[in-house]
Formats: structure tokens, C-alpha cells, sequence
């Protein structure tokens, strides 16, 4: 062996040795634990009919008694803290019959496999005056168990439904022992229809709202990342003419001063006729205090002052040197982003300007286009972190300005990255990444993104683009580094503070 071999291997034998000594303790496994399972709507238990023997026997509410079909066991699932399969009294598992994603699908005991539909994570749902209250959410589906049709009579059969934290999704384990003691995790998607996702971390929750495409404004909340996967989306306004009527999108809200002192204001693009997609233009809504779900009162149309001749779409906000200023995206042949000036929340002081143009060959792929500008800053550093190409792409992707000072109005004011800071990973089955945005950890510690995404390269523009998180970190330039979108289903660490 050469002398520049035995360095080299003695350098990676100290690397590796390194990274043993230094390297996290793995988080402790969640218990087993054996409970009843009490529905919170009308108080009758998980029950598996006379103790059943027979594969694919329905489980069912029924009142509660003492008897051994009303006792299960849950063993964790190898990896997870929160994801444990359900046994029966006859030694079968807990199964969504035919590993079904659609709604009313039975809930059955089968045997054993290990598979998605014998997985049941427990989302912790706040019940006052109780506690240990879950929504037992299918891992294959992410629909929740459920008497069918949410009733609570007793001899119900058990179903899966979407989650929500009322209407017999929810359950009480009074044998639940804590759960694993490690960090606390959580899996992406979010939401699995959510495109175009606002995330805000505030005074204990998150806060999330997405696209819904209707004439519903729409916001789910949780006190943990993970619990937004099955908090329900509550309808916070319903719009109407003249704020527009339909084809609600790329909202997003956020806490600014206003002449009541601070107030959140939700900015959102719709049209001024249902789904007519050319009076699509921006709106904003004033709350009536700090709670980010309002309520919300209609505040006015941010319209262009001297050019409102096109739509304009994905406002998002820039404050910078003691200004503040709307951003945005229009349409002149190709779909530039812009930025105007405004005097309040709700009020232009002036005319467009052009910020960015799609220009280079990833901004172009399937349309022209440069838009969702999300503003970025750190250490004294501003970036607008874009969405390029047509969402209708798998190349949908994520650029970024760099401001270096002079009039943020002025386009010379901002520096293009000649290259995609964020993309699509055939790897991982993540197609499309893009309309992002930031949020900090509870404790302040951690940045952290928020974007939507496709599961297969043919996926579009439509509602099915899902809500995601990660975690992201700095590069030594000041320049912020966004990794690699992560796959569906794998566990996270939560974000810090939880």
C-alpha cells in the first residue's frame, strides 16, 4: 500500500471514529401498552364482535364492559414513536379491509403482515377535561377511524374517514403509557390536498392555509407539526362579490402594524367572477384581534393604482429599511414577478415595477414564469426565494434574489442565483417542489420551510399537490441551504421547542 493509501484509510477510520463518539443517542422506542379505546362521541368502546376468530370480522363502537374484545394491544412500529399496530383478542391486527384509501372503507382484524393499512399512528388531539384522546390515523390511507357516519349509537361498525377532532374520531387509551420518551417526530405531507401552503408558527400552534380553490378561506391549527396532518380545515371567510367570488389561492397572513396597533392581514388571490381565471386579482382581509383565525373582515382590493389591466396573483409581503412593500405576480406575454410599494397593509402608494424575469432555461420549462416570491432575512441578508417554470412541470422549482442594496423597488437592486436552490428528486419521489414558505421553530432556534409538491412526475396544478416541511440550515456564504426534498412517510425530527 502506498503512503497516500495508509493516510487515506487511517483518515477514514479517525472520520469514522469521530462520528461514533459524537454521534446522538438514538430516541428511546415507544412501549407497548394494552388499552380499551373509549369514543369521545357517545362514549361506547372499541369492540371486536363475541371475540371473533374469523378473518376480516368488522370491528365495531359498543358499549363498554369488561370483557377481553374490548382490550388491545399496541406495539410500536420499529423507527417510530407515534406509530404502533393494534392486535385483537384473537391475536389479529387491526386493518383497513383491502388496504383501501377511500372513505367508509371497513375497519377489520386480519392477520399480521406489517403492512401500511396494520399501521395506526396516534395523534394527540386536546379533549378538555380528559385526557390520553388520539385520532388513530391509518398510515396507508391518513383517514381515521371512525363509527360509521360518526354516530354514537352503540353496535356501530367502525370505518375510516377523514380525521377531524369531533364527530367520533376521536378516542381515549386510558392504558396509553406516555409513548416513546425521544424526540418527537413527524411525516410529510401536511396536508395531502394543499398547494400553495402559508405555515406561521405563533404563541403555541401552528397555523396552516392553503389553496382551496372555492370561495372558502379555509385554516387548520395544532400545537405540533405532526397534529396538522389530522387538525380540521375551518372556514375562517366565506367570500363573495365584490372581494372576489371564487377560485380562492395562494393565501397568505401575516402580523403587521395597522392604525389598531398590530393585526394579522390575509392576503389572497380571487376572482372577481367565480373560477374566471382573467379577474383573478389580490384581496386582503384585516382581523379583529391577535388570533390568526380571525376573525377576519374584508379590508379591500390591493389593486395595481394605475395598472390594473391584468390579473395578478401570490401576494406576499417584503419590509425592508422601514418600508413595506406587496409582491407579486402578472402577466405580459411571459410571467414576471413584480413588487409596488404600499403605505399600509391594504393600500398601494404606487405602480408596479418589474423585480425578476424568467429568464434562464430552468425558469422556462412548460411556460415562462417567475412567481411566490417568500421573503427571507438573516444577519442583515434579504432573499426572495421564487417559484420558476410551470407548475403543470415536474421542473417546478425554487431561485433566488439576493438583495444588495439601493432601491428594493429597483430590479438592479437584486442579484439572480444563476441556478435552482430547490428541486425535483426522482430519488424520492418528489416532483414539482415549490410556492414555499419560512417559519421558525417554537423555540426560535431552527428555520424551516414549508412547500407543495406532486408524488409522480404527471402530476400537475390541480388540488392534489400536497403540503410539506422540512428543516433547513445556512451555508457559510450567509446563504440559506435547502437540501433535498424528503420522501412521503419518513419520520422527521419535529421541529425544536415541541
Amino acid at each position: 500500500m502506498t503512503r497516500s493509501r495508509c493516510l487515506s484509510a487511517l483518515l477514514a477510520l479517525f472520520t469514522l471514529a469521530v462520528a461514533f463518539l459524537v454521534a446522538p443517542s438514538p430516541a428511546a422506542a415507544a412501549a407497548n401498552f394494552t388499552s380499551t379505546g373509549v369514543n369521545q362521541n357517545g362514549g361506547n368502546c372499541l369492540d371486536l364482535p363475541g371475540g371473533s376468530t374469523t378473518n376480516g370480522t368488522q370491528l365495531r363502537a359498543f358499549s363498554c364492559g369488561s370483557g377481553a374484545n374490548q382490550n388491545f394491544g399496541f406495539i410500536p412500529v420499529s423507527g417510530s414513536n407515534d406509530t404502533y399496530t393494534i392486535t385483537t383478542q384473537s391475536g389479529q391486527c387491526l386493518d383497513v379491509h383491502g388496504a383501501s384509501t377511500a372513505d367508509d372503507a371497513a375497519v377489520i382484524q386480519w392477520p399480521c403482515h406489517g403492512g401500511a393499512n396494520q399501521q395506526w399512528r396516534l395523534a394527540p388531539v386536546s379533549v378538555s377535561g380528559t385526557d390520553r384522546t388520539f385520532n388513530l390515523v391509518s398510515v396507508g390511507s391518513g383517514k381515521c377511524v371512525t363509527p360509521s357516519g360518526g354516530s354514537s349509537a352503540s353496535n356501530t361498525d367502525l370505518v375510516q374517514l377523514p380525521c377531524a377532532t369531533a364527530n367520533g374520531r376521536v378516542w381515549r387509551l386510558p392504558g396509553f403509557t406516555g409513548g416513546g420518551t425521544g424526540t418527537k417526530t413527524y411525516t410529510n405531507p401536511l396536508s395531502q390536498q394543499g398547494p400553495d401552503p402559508w405555515l406561521t408558527y405563533y404563541d403555541g400552534f401552528y397555523y396552516l392555509a392553503t389553496t382551496t380553490w372555492n370561495s372558502t378561506v379555509t385554516m387548520r391549527k395544532s400545537s405540533t407539526l405532526a397534529g396538522l396532518a389530522t387538525a380540521t380545515d375551518q372556514v375562517i371567510f366565506n367570500l363573495s362579490r365584490p372581494n372576489g367570488a371564487g377560485t380562492m389561492w395562494a393565501p397568505e397572513f401575516h402580523l403587521l402594524d395597522g392604525p389598531n396597533g398590530k393585526r394579522w392581514y390575509f392576503y389572497y388571490t380571487a376572482g372577481r367572477e367565480p373560477y374566471d381565471l382573467g379577474t383573478q386579482r389580490i384581496h386582503v382581509l384585516e382581523s379583529a384581534g391577535l388570533d390568526p383565525m380571525g376573525p377576519y373582515t374584508f379590508k379591500a382590493d390591493l389593486l395595481d393604482p394605475t395598472q390594473d389591466n391584468t390579473w395578478e396573483l401570490d401576494p406576499s409581503i417584503l419590509q425592508l429599511n422601514g418600508k413595506l412593500y406587496l409582491l407579486g405576480t402578472f402577466y405580459n406575454g411571459s410571467q414576471p414577478m413584480f413588487i409596488r410599494p404600499l403605505s399600509n397593509p391594504w393600500t398601494a402608494s404606487g405602480t408596479r415595477r418589474v423585480l425578476s424575469t424568467p429568464t434562464y432555461g430552468w425558469e422556462t420549462v412548460g411556460g415562462a414564469v417567475n412567481e411566490g416570491g417568500e421573503v427571507l432575512q438573516r444577519n442583515g441578508k434579504t432573499f426572495i426565494i421564487y417559484s420558476a417554470s410551470h407548475c403543470s412541470t415536474p421542473d417546478y422549482k425554487l431561485g433566488m434574489l439576493t438583495y444588495n442594496g439601493g432601491d428594493p423597488l429597483s430590479s438592479s437592486s437584486w442579484v439572480k442565483s444563476p441556478n435552482p436552490v430547490f428541486q425535483r428528486s426522482n430519488a424520492n419521489g418528489v416532483y414539482g417542489p415549490g410556492h414555499n414558505g419560512f417559519f421558525k421553530s417554537p423555540d426560535g432556534t431552527e428555520d424551516w420551510m414549508v412547500y407543495h409538491a406532486n408524488n409522480s412526475a404527471s402530476g400537475g396544478c390541480d388540488m392534489n399537490r400536497s403540503t410539506r416541511a422540512q428543516k433547513f440550515t445556512w451555508n457559510a456564504d450567509g446563504t440559506p441551504n435547502f437540501g433535498t426534498p424528503v420522501a412521503t412517510g419518513v419520520p422527521l425530527t419535529a421541529p425544536s421547542g415541541e
